[in-house]
């Protein structure tokens, strides 16, 4: 019974945010009822003293980073600097290559700190374009974007500022540059397969006779030629950002040391932060803060022109983000307290490779919440201990198991109902029936990936 109570939970948060319901209000509705379930007198502590404790933990720790990420994003659209990346980069490798394009111009975007879901917005109209020119059927441009956007530059490259690479750090102390070898294999699994498996598909439809389409909706307005700054300038926000994020990495450390505490006048007594466990987050936002002032001394009139909107939107988007995350990340700390959870980690103990184990923990959760960061938080807020005691015990350095969680985060975290799914549906006028299959495909090619990972560390002990 109490197992049914928890798995009985798990699908309601499931079923609503595929219906497209709120996370931030379903995610405490469900843990109540769990809890109510399981001992009615519980559920006023429960909620004050557990889950809404945990949501605001986790406001504290990645709310500036939502809110940085989102705001950077929206000014690299609001300067221009998205679209002359983006001609630069079709121009460079040809718009015969138009899949081949799409995904790097995705992936450089997302790799530079861009909100993903900014880099669809930005990538579609040429997307569309292309594939138009190229006479590649239009239902084939989501699971080119998800390639690009969603996959190898969320998780896997070493120091990528997407927040799937952020979360594990605070749990294991590591930094976004953990196992740099394990992240750039894995890149290269998914970038290689996907774009196989994308190329294969154009292929097929070729010889089908299948063209680009026709009667599609939310096509967008015809190209229009316009002065776009110089693709070097444009890039360079991007650059600095990866670069600072390295840097601070390192200094950081050295400058604060292992703990620093701060006594100022007005304090009744000295207030101390564990750098060790914020240097990742430090570090990615002093990067996004210097990516911003770039943008805004390269293109201040264009931008400050819409920032007053831009901002809101900003802003509004990463309120919501975030707070979505925080209601699963307290919604994950009930469940891993009930007494139906314990069945659950037992089974999964039973799985004897700590890695195959954290693995499988993270990528089913991420499923069942569609929500990469949401699985994540709730898989490494219930069992971190757990998997960090058995990467101890089996001498597995806690990089590795860093560099895994946030992969396995990525993998089956694009179900029908994950966000980002819907968003580029939405955004390309297509339907999860027409185009739903080449997403799945990827996520089934990240999710492989994660083993792939796995294997090549037992093999060569690198990381």
């Amino acid at each position: 019974m109490n197992f049914l109570i928890v798995l009985a939970a798990l699908l309601l948060l499931m079923f609503v945010a595929y219906r497209g319901f709120s996370v931030i209000l379903f995610a405490p509705i469900a843990a109540m009822l769990a809890v109510l379930l399981t001992d009615p007198s519980a559920v006023p502590t429960v909620f004050t003293s557990l889950f809404m404790e945990k949501m605001v933990v986790f406001v504290k720790l990645y709310f500036p980073v939502f809110l940085l990420g989102a705001v950077f994003g929206k000014i690299i659209e609001m300067s221009g600097f998205a679209r002359s990346i983006v001609t630069a980069v079709i121009g460079v490798v040809g718009k015969q290559r138009a899949i081949l394009s799409i995904v790097l111009v995705c992936a450089i975007l997302t790799y530079g700190g861009v909100s993903l879901f900014v880099v669809v917005f930005a990538a579609y109209p040429f997307a569309a374009e292309m594939f138009r020119q190229s006479a590649i059927p239009k239902r084939l441009i989501p699971g080119t974007i998800a390639l690009g956007a969603f996959s190898f530059t969320m998780d896997s490259l070493p120091g990528t500022p997407q927040i799937q690479n952020i979360i594990p750090t605070t749990f294991f102390d590591t930094t976004t540059w953990a196992a740099p070898i394990l992240g750039v294999v894995g890149a290269i699994f998914i970038l290689a397969s996907g774009l196989a498996w994308l190329e294969w598909r154009r292929n097929q439809a070729a010889a089908a006779g299948e063209g680009y389409g026709i009667n599609h909706i939310n096509e967008p307005e015809p190209m229009v030629d316009e002065k776009l700054v110089a693709p070097a300038i444009a890039i360079l926000p991007l650059v600095s950002v990866f670069v600072a994020n390295r840097v601070l990495t390192s200094v950081i450390p050295a400058v604060y040391g292992a703990k620093h505490a701060v006594q100022l006048a007005g304090m009744a007594a000295p207030i101390t932060a564990d750098v060790a466990s914020v240097t990742a987050i430090w570090a990615v936002m002093g990067a996004l803060l210097l990516g911003i002032l770039m943008v805004f001394a390269f293109a201040f009139r264009p931008v400050i022109a819409k920032f007053a909107e831009g901002s809101k939107a900003a802003v509004s988007g990463a309120l919501l983000a975030s707070l979505n995350t925080a209601s699963e990340y307290g919604f994950g700390a009930v469940i891993a307290a009930l007494p139906g959870f314990l069945t659950i980690r037992d089974a999964l103990s039973q799985i004897p490779n700590p890695l195959v184990n954290e693995a499988i923990t993270v990528t089913t959760l991420a499923g069942i919440t569609g929500s990469a960061s949401g699985g994540l938080s709730i898989a490494l807020a219930a069992m971190s201990k757990q998997f960090i005691a058995a990467a101890e015990a089996a001498h597995i350095p806690l990089e590795v198991l860093h560099r895994v969680a946030a992969m396995a985060s990525g993998g089956m975290d694009t179900l029908p109902h994950n966000g980002a799914v819907i968003t580029v549906l939405a955004v390309t006028g297509l339907t999860h029936e027409v185009s739903y299959a080449d997403i799945f495909a990827v996520t089934v090619l990240k999710t492989v990936a994660v083993f792939v990972v796995i294997g090549f560390y037992y093999a060569t002990g690198l990381y």
